[in-house]
């Protein structure tokens, strides 16, 4: 797991001064009435939006696809999001502290936080968790549900339009949950690599196997170097083509993940590109499926 610690101490502090000092008895909601929902990505931001419709305003603080998330940097502007927010949105797991120093930094003690790893129930396996859930449908299930209920109790004048909303969503969820499935019957056991386990979930759920070193996934997603022998038996792993696709992370890329890309590329191993955050013009479920969609057609050929 990355611990994501992705925001200066000394900026941060003079953005939680400067944000909250003229909103310390700032009341959330909107000035138009509807709900303020602040989310830490698009991935969260997509679906609060789905499921509060037109009564709620959906702040996403990381969008930007273009952009690493490791990267990113809270702003003054940010903290004044989270200060005015009916219901806060965190992945949690490590993978987004800025969220929880933004929320102690808020005066507002009305806002919900929905820390979705905490709603996932997932434990870490051999001291690691792999926070990346949004790539898990059963935890977005479960966070959907969460949803319904803290717009609920926040405006209980919609909450038949946001149980609709869920229950549409939940019927998305089950779709996608069934193509997984029905790769699963024809692909489960097919070896695979990854360069980040962003979408290992994903895979997990198809019955495909992780053969990249764990040194070698780990490092690169702690932003540290590769051995030179670590590299060398992932490369290993596509001239022998022991693995089936290379699932490449496009947002976050070096010298050894470049170097794998290349060698998939040279042996006629399918590359299935993955994002940390939801690509411009899609949805989260549109986006999921054409993830579904891209890793068949790799197992496929």
């Amino acid at each position: 797991m990355k611990t994501r610690s992705l925001v200066s101490a000394l900026a941060l502090g003079a953005a939680i001064a400067l944000a909250t000092a003229g909103c310390a008895t700032s009341s959330a909601g909107s000035d138009d009435g509807t709900l303020r929902v602040v989310a830490s990505t698009n991935v969260y931001g997509d679906i609060a939006t789905t499921i509060g419709g037109d009564a709620v305003h959906v702040t996403s603080l990381m969008s930007d696809p273009a952009q690493d998330p490791h990267s990113f940097e809270a702003s003054a502007q940010n903290q004044l999001a989270v200060s005015k927010a009916d219901v806060v949105i965190e992945n949690g797991g490590g993978y987004d502290e800025f969220m929880q120093t933004l929320v102690k930094g808020s005066k507002n003690r009305s806002t919900t936080v929905l820390n979705v790893v905490d709603l996932s129930g997932k434990k870490p396996a051999d001291g690691e968790l792999n926070e990346h859930v949004w790539y898990d449908f059963p935890t977005m299930g479960k966070l959907s549900r969460a949803l319904v209920a803290a717009l609920s109790a926040a405006d209980p004048s919609q909450k038949a339009v946001f149980e609709k909303n869920g229950t549409a969503f939940a019927r998305q969820l089950t779709a996608l949950e069934g193509t997984e499935a029905q790769l699963k019957t024809s692909y489960a056991g097919q070896g695979v690599a990854i360069t980040e386990p962003v979408p290992l979930y994903l895979l997990d759920a198809i019955g495909l196997v992780d053969k990249t070193p764990e040194r070698f996934s780990a490092a690169i997603e702690e932003e540290n170097d590769v051995s030179p022998v670590v590299l060398k038996d992932t490369l290993a792993l596509f001239s022998g083509h022991q693995v089936k696709l290379l699932a490449y992370n496009e947002q976050t890329t070096g010298a050894e993940t470049e170097r794998v890309l290349a060698a998939a590329k040279h042996n006629g191993i399918p590359v299935v590109p993955v994002t940390e955050t939801l690509p411009s013009s899609k949805h989260y479920v549109g986006w999921m499926q054409s993830n579904l969609d891209a890793v068949g057609k790799a197992l496929a050929e």
